[in-house]
């Protein structure tokens, strides 16, 4: 080594050994271990300084569960952690501006940290939440031939009594409304979060995110969603170690685990689940960091009509079981085993677990795993597993549609995408088909909607018109504190939301997002006046939808007459960016708009920027 290797490679040993590590052990194989985690826990676990959010609170515990499974495989582990934000706690806030564009440099600074360690022979990753996740597997991904593996970070418990992490963002707009007095917002308000770790105990983004993970087979079978800080969580991180190990014992790298095949089974659990709409832009990023085509609307479309959902989880319901109770009914496995008969999944992919999926769900249906947990979940909360994830024929008697659909129309050229499955039932025609036509109440910041919302100045049959809430406008803010808040009136049925900013994915109502183009890049959106009428029209059954400028304040006309006037009318004068846009959210709003915009990720295309960049100076 004196001879023949790097400076830097000595000097690791060096500093390794002022660490404590026993000489002896030095050059054992390293694996590094990234990780999310945010907050300082005492011993006992007790908060000396918060973290952001409880899905990096206890994610510690998983790096030393790892690291101590390493170090008795006469392995070297290394740690390291690029905390992230929490969407609940900046919704409504400046900080949401930060939000999405974190993703790509948190993705960013993992991959400088994995080849930071050029001695590494591995990677696990530890995260949980909804953009620290994304940003963990868009940089495994980029590993190459480089073994990686994922550790999703599990979720937190529902309070014995009171209300979930959902519901409970809620409690401002419905104080406001004379619902709920400050003494019971106080109680629910603690109440909440009934364990101190993991991410929200409904399928959001977090959630989702963790599904797909494992989907992608980046992360062992039935890892995604345990309950944080149990056992069966702590076992995970053990498990994921050993996978890693081997992984490296047979020469396999994340190249041989994410291929086009595995992004499609992503994209057919996430339609299972009835997933957080933000996947689309998180799996078309992890795809580009892999080197993979990226999917495109027209393929989610496809995918969410040939899917069946066959989960029943918070919030689509109907009976809106908590993620943990998904966990134990069997998560994404069960999931997978309810279609393998469908022949919608690739059985030929192979998992971290160096087997194919087709071996591992081989392996779940005739585990003691299973059938102990299912059990269990019968003994806790006295549901049966196939209520609540059920096989195509009993879900659609129960009612389950597929999730997710992609609106066109006059004022979405582009695409927008909807929940719809979101919408209330009452409101479905018999031809499982939703309308509604009412006039625009046009808003170009999230503040003034939501004092419009909690003023009582929003009336039955409004369509709530956002804007200049896309990338340039906030950074593609979330917009959860709207559609939460809409809960709160009496009419909120009734009233739909179209907006170029994205949705939170325990959204619920006729909410339309992602209206692209956006308003401030030329977007028709951004041509809406007060009292336009506005059409929406939704197919659950074709998953078809359009929407569309209909009339003005005086007349009423076709959508083609509405394309029309649409052209002729110049962009409203009270268009523009946020005044607390960040210097840093522009350029992120820029970067990602020469490199395929919301559609294609939201990602930083190198080579399109750069070819932007000497065009410009031509």
């Amino acid at each position: 080594m004196l001879l023949r290797e790097p400076s830097g490679n000595l000097f690791g040993l060096s500093q390794s050994a002022g660490m404590g590590w026993e000489p002896a052990r030095l050059l054992d194989p390293e694996f590094l271990i990234l990780s999310t985690h945010g907050g300082l826990r005492a011993e006992d676990g007790r908060p000396i300084a918060l973290g952001f959010h409880t899905g990096h609170w206890e994610v510690g515990l998983l790096v030393a569960e790892a690291a101590r499974e390493f170090k008795a495989v006469r392995a070297v582990p290394f740690a390291g952690a690029c905390t992230d934000p929490c969407d609940g706690r900046t919704q409504g806030t400046t900080g949401m501006m930060d939000s999405l564009p974190f993703r790509n440099d948190a993705a960013m600074v993992l991959r400088r940290l994995m080849r930071s360690l050029p001695t590494g022979k591995g990677v696990l990753g530890v995260a949980t939440c909804d953009k620290g996740l994304p940003a963990m597997m868009m940089a495994l991904a980029s590993a190459g031939k480089l073994p990686a593996v994922l550790v999703p970070g599990g979720v937190t418990l529902l309070p014995e009594s009171g209300e979930d992490a959902a519901k409970v963002q809620t409690i401002g707009a419905r104080f406001a409304q004379q619902q709920i007095t400050v003494e019971y917002a106080s109680e629910v308000g603690c109440r909440a979060c009934a364990s101190p770790g993991g991410g929200c105990q409904f399928l959001g983004t977090a959630a989702t995110a963790q599904v797909v993970g494992e989907a992608l087979g980046l992360a062992l079978p039935h890892t995604a969603l345990a309950p944080s800080g149990q056992a069966v969580w702590l076992d995970a991180a053990r498990r994921s170690a050993r996978s890693l190990k081997r992984m490296h014992d047979l020469k396999l790298g994340v190249v041989d685990v994410l291929t086009s095949a595995s992004v499609r089974n992503a994209m057919v659990l996430h339609a299972a689940f009835g997933g957080s709409t933000n996947i689309l832009l998180h799996l078309p990023a992890i795809a580009f960091s892999a080197g993979l085509r990226r999917p495109e609307v027209e393929d989610w479309a496809e995918v969410n009509r040939q899917v069946p959902r066959l989960v029943d989880a918070l919030p689509n319901g109907p009976r809106n079981f908590a993620t943990v109770q998904v966990f134990l009914a069997g998560g994404v496995p069960e999931a997978m085993l309810a279609l393998r008969a469908t022949g919608l999944l690739d059985e030929s992919a192979r998992t971290v677990t160096g087997e194919t999926l087709g071996a591992c769900l081989d392996w779940w249906k005739d585990s003691g795993r299973r059938r102990s947990l299912q059990r269990r979940l019968k003994e806790l909360d006295g549901i049966d597993a196939e209520e609540v994830i059920m096989g195509p024929d009993r879900a659609r008697s129960r009612g389950l549609t597929s999730t997710v659909c992609f609106p066109m129309g006059n004022l979405a050229p582009e695409g927008s995408v909807i929940k719809s499955t979101a919408i209330d039932p009452s409101l479905i025609d018999t031809d499982n088909v939703f309308r509604h036509r009412g006039p625009a109440r046009v808003f170009t910041t999230e503040a003034a909607a939501i004092a419009a919302i909690k003023s009582g100045a929003i009336g039955r049959g409004d369509v709530i018109v956002l804007i200049c809430g896309g990338p340039k406008g906030a950074g593609m803010q979330e917009i959860y504190q709207v559609t939460s808040a809409l809960k709160a009136l009496p009419h909120s049925k009734h009233v739909a939301v179209i907006t170029d900013a994205r949705l939170s994915g325990v959204s619920t109502g006729a909410c339309i997002g992602h209206i692209s183009p956006e308003a401030l890049a030329g977007g028709p959106a951004g041509k809406i006046l007060e009292g336009d009428k506005i059409e929406i029209v939704i197919d659950r059954d074709r998953l078809t939808g359009s929407v569309q400028l209909v009339g003005d304040a005086g007349w009423e006309f076709s959508a083609e007459e509405g394309t029309r006037r649409l052209a002729a009318r110049s962009p409203r004068p009270d268009l523009q960016p946020h005044p607390a846009l960040p210097a840093d959210t522009r350029l992120w709003a820029a970067l990602v708009e020469a490199s395929g915009g919301v559609w294609g990720g939201c990602v930083y295309d190198t080579d399109k920027i750069v070819a932007a960049l000497e065009n410009a100076t031509k």
